[in-house]
């Protein structure tokens, strides 16, 4: 039924809204959030606002200290632990250590991730972009599942983005052994992935009281184009040669606090209440694609496909069994 559940809802809400717009009259006193990539981006937006609107906010991060030194200012409930998610062990040690903790898990934002960098290896031999964003989320969500069902309802956001319109998941060959590496369409079948794990969390979380959304933050500049040259920006469009931002580029883009509602919304609003496994844009419930659709928008079918959500599951189970 994936597909049928993208329709808009008419949130009240837009591409330019702010984190802090949508948390207005919501009042998190008393939740426990976890947001990955939390010290960056859109991810340290994501958690001020949550912060702010009283949850306490555990930031996983690979670096410890600039972590540390980056949310030292932002105020609210936060702490810092050590996880990698390109590391299973890491991911491993960071889950027990929560679990042990008993708190209930309200909220879970799975933000961090990488953007078209080089060809590189990670865990078993797994593809970088697919191995980090997608299997590293997926092991510590699955660890994280009996803190959330401790939790009264509890709410999982996978950050994908409108890159899965590039690629659907490769589904011989996800780790490039035998295809020629591009790394538009490694991005493009980890930002799928994503989304259909985010569906797949909802079928199996949704009568225990979990459910779980994907999301496109939109354009933002942050640290995740940090693997692309100012000459590829150009070619991109997102700027001019002389490495200003076009009008039309900054009228698209947003900031990273715009960037960062959608996940909030997502997370939080009870406009959601009873709804789940749906890919969201714009702070709404995202269109399914048609034939007037623009690159940049709406959801593309191969990530509201039941049966994919099943087939990426199982295929991502063996996966990290075998690690």
């Amino acid at each position: 039924m994936a597909a049928q559940d993208q329709q808009p809802i008419g949130s009240g809400f837009g591409g330019k809204t702010t984190a802090s717009e949508v948390l207005v009259g919501i009042d998190l006193t008393g939740r426990n959030a976890i947001v990955t990539g939390g010290y960056s981006g859109i991810g340290l937006e994501t958690v001020r606002a949550l912060a702010a609107a009283g949850a306490r906010v555990t930031v996983p991060a690979r670096r410890v200290e600039v972590a540390e030194d980056t949310l030292a200012g932002v105020a609210g409930d936060i702490e810092i632990a050590s996880m990698d998610l390109a590391d299973l062990r890491s991911v491993d040690k960071f889950t027990r250590e929560y679990d042990e903790t008993k708190r209930g898990l309200d909220i879970l934002i799975n933000n961090a991730g990488i953007m078209a960098c080089p060809e590189g290896r990670v865990g078993p031999g797994w593809e970088r972009q697919f191995g980090t964003n997608h299997l590293g989320h997926m092991a510590m969500s699955l660890a994280l599942a009996p803190s959330m069902q401790r939790a009264d309802s509890a709410r999982v956001v996978c950050l994908s983005s409108t890159g899965h319109v590039r690629s659907d998941v490769h589904w011989d060959d996800p780790h490039f052994n035998n295809t020629p590496y591009d790394k538009w369409d490694a991005y493009g079948q980890a930002k799928s992935a994503n989304a259909l794990f985010a569906l797949g969390v909802d079928h199996r979380g949704r009568d225990v009281g979990v459910r779980a959304f994907s999301v496109h933050p939109g354009g933002i500049f942050t640290p995740l184009q940090r693997h692309l040259s100012e000459e590829e920006m150009v070619q991109l469009g997102w700027k001019a040669p002389d490495g200003s931002i076009p009008p039309q580029v900054q009228a698209m883009f947003k900031t990273p606090e715009q960037g960062a509602s959608t996940s909030v919304w997502a997370a939080t609003s009870p406009q959601l209440n009873g709804r789940g496994g749906v890919y969201c844009e714009d702070c709404d419930i995202a269109k399914l694609a048609d034939e007037n659709s623009q690159r940049w928008e709406h959801a593309r079918p191969w990530i509201c496909d039941d049966e994919k959500a099943e087939r990426l599951w199982t295929m991502s189970e063996k996966m990290l069994a075998d690690a």
